[in-house]
């Protein structure tokens, strides 16, 4: 199983550098792509000097337009699975190979913050009651429990990255929310994995509490409406 790891990236030229590292020690059997969304800083410079190759977007698609060019650039390169990690550090690269593990009995695997595992502080207020809505909704779906519905550190087998390919949504938290509900509509087993992630340590997320609640009440929108809509199961190879 040919794996990619796909790294978009927004200004993350501090942090980058460290992410690339750790992945090399600790996957060194995975190969790894930089897409560079729209950063006006030295992102994509960095992920050359460490001999990662860039894929440009010539403006901020953000993630899920980011991570739809990574999928399709797997497919045509032939990879099979496809793990998407953050560019700014807070995903700990000792974990993935647990979620590679898990694509034994999944299609999509998704790396979950409040599981039990590390002392990632929940959200609160509005954000915390989305999220819990978002996570139910999910988990009645899948049939499994899923406690971080919005978390990005996931792991897609074949048949999640050629749906991923055609269908990943490029709305913001669509990325993440949206794409479960694709995933499920269109016949892929969903599990979860609890894993520890850490805080930022460089940069700023591109988000503010408030724009991120909005998003979050707009994610449970799209969750509608992607509930509603018609998917064509993929079949498995």
């Amino acid at each position: 199983m040919r794996t990619l790891v796909v790294i978009p990236a927004l200004n993350e030229e501090q942090a980058l550098p460290g992410v690339l590292a750790e992945l090399a020690d600790q996957c060194p059997h995975a190969d790894v792509l930089v897409v560079d969304d729209g950063s006006t800083d030295g992102t994509a410079a960095a992920a050359r000097q460490s001999g990662v190759p860039v894929v440009r977007l010539p403006f901020n698609l953000g993630v899920g337009g980011a991570m739809r060019t990574g999928y399709r650039y797997a497919v045509q390169q032939g990879y099979d699975v496809v793990v998407q990690v953050d560019a700014d550090g807070q995903h700990d690269a000792s974990y993935l190979q647990v979620l590679l593990d898990a694509l034994g009995e999944a299609d999509l695997v998704i790396g979950a913050r409040f599981a039990g595992e590390g002392e990632y502080t929940a959200a609160r207020g509005p954000r915390r009651w989305a999220m819990r809505l978002l996570a139910s909704v999910l988990s009645g779906l899948a049939h499994t429990q899923i406690t971080d519905a919005t978390s990005g550190f996931r792991a897609a087998g074949p048949r999640a990255v050629r749906v991923f390919a055609e269908h990943y949504p490029a709305e913001y938290l669509g990325d993440t929310v949206e794409s479960v509900v694709i995933a499920l509509r269109s016949g892929c087993t969903v599990r979860q994995v609890p894993v520890a992630m850490r805080a930022r340590t460089t940069g700023q997320a591109s988000q503010s509490p408030l724009k991120a609640t909005v998003y979050l009440v707009r994610a449970i929108v799209a969750l509608g409406l992607a509930l509603v809509r018609r998917w064509t199961p993929v079949e498995a190879k």
